[in-house]
């Protein structure tokens, strides 16, 4: 897999049926190793191991509605009364971040209603912060470190 812009991690792997799987800590469980779940894992690396977040309010990989269609974000951090912290958009490193990218996070956060967003596609990151009163986002230099 190619090498991103974020420390280096330890991972476990395994192989299964002629597939590469790797372990996601937060789903505890082995899932297959695509290009943009390189990202994925990597990015959830950075959160806890950089950014300080408990892995207990880390979700991954989640259902939810947007206008009534399904749709899967990559991760969710909540804050300890349940309500949404961060949304993180994970792209493969082949993948360039563009406006629909930021669109695409934007209407997941009409949802989650998160406080900060992040883009990457663990090449580049992008990080906003976002106003729901004036339904518009700031970009940022980065996430806060997680704080109690």
């Amino acid at each position: 897999m190619q090498k991103l812009n974020f420390p280096t991690y330890s991972f476990r792997f395994k192989n299964s049926e002629n597939k590469t799987l790797i372990y996601d800590e937060i789903r505890k469980k082995f899932v297959v190793l695509q290009p943009e779940e390189w990202v994925r894992q990597h990015c959830v690396q950075f959160l806890i191991q950089q950014k300080g977040y408990p892995k207990s309010l880390i979700n991954v990989e989640k259902e939810l509605k947007v206008n009534n269609l399904s749709k899967r974000y990559d991760i969710v951090i909540y804050n300890p009364d349940g309500s949404i912290h961060v949304i993180v958009e994970c792209k493969s490193a082949k993948i360039n971040i563009d406006q629909s990218t930021f669109d695409q996070i934007a209407r997941y956060n009409l949802a989650l209603n998160a406080t900060y967003l992040m883009v990457t596609n663990g090449i580049n990151h992008y990080y906003c912060s976002m106003d729901l009163h004036a339904e518009r986002y700031q970009f940022l230099k980065d996430i806060p470190d997680y704080t109690t």
